[in-house]
């Protein structure tokens, strides 16, 4: 059995890179979060260019790829600092994950683990096409949940940075 190379690492770490971002997007659809969704079509855009560009020596591309890494580290270090509400960064203000589209949240809010979720009735709070709701009883809170799924999505960018820094791809 060989050893993995270089360009077989690269694209390994691209194949995850894109199963967290599918996994990611389907709970940010779930959620209505459009700011999200938007920015994880584009990583997978870009991760998938990574993996072509690897497989077929295409140098642009993988410079494409490094460079979006960048720009994603970046925005899920945001994502860390909103859920934590970082400085003056405030889960209130959540029209800044949905366009100011909706009055949608966290998918993982009402479904966390062991989340339990009771509607509160007859609330002036809402609008009429909304409820209000307590959630109790959570063994992690949302907020956690997807401080952990940037945290990830950091790590494997950053290792597939790495990774495509030390590979030999020679470039074309």
């Amino acid at each position: 059995m060989g050893k993995c190379n270089g360009r077989c690492t690269l694209v390994g770490f691209c194949c995850l890179q894109l199963i967290a971002a599918l996994e990611r997007q389907i709970f940010d659809f779930l959620g209505y979060q459009w700011v999200p969704i938007l920015a994880n079509f584009l990583h997978i855009m870009a991760v998938i260019l990574g993996i072509f560009g690897t497989i077929q020596y295409r140098s642009k591309y993988l410079i494409m790829y490094a460079a979006w890494l960048v720009l994603w580290v970046g925005w899920n270090a945001f994502i860390i600092c909103f859920y934590l509400e970082v400085g003056h960064l405030s889960q209130d203000r959540d029209f800044i994950m949905t366009f100011n589209t909706s009055l949608h949240r966290s998918w993982w809010m009402e479904n966390g683990p062991g989340c339990l979720v009771t509607p509160v009735m007859n609330s002036n709070l809402a609008p009429e096409d909304h409820h209000v709701i307590t959630v109790t009883g959570c063994l992690l809170d949302y907020q956690y949940i997807e401080v952990v799924s940037s945290a990830m999505q950091i790590f494997l960018a950053v290792r597939g940075a790495r990774v495509y820094l030390g590979s030999r791809v020679p470039p074309v």
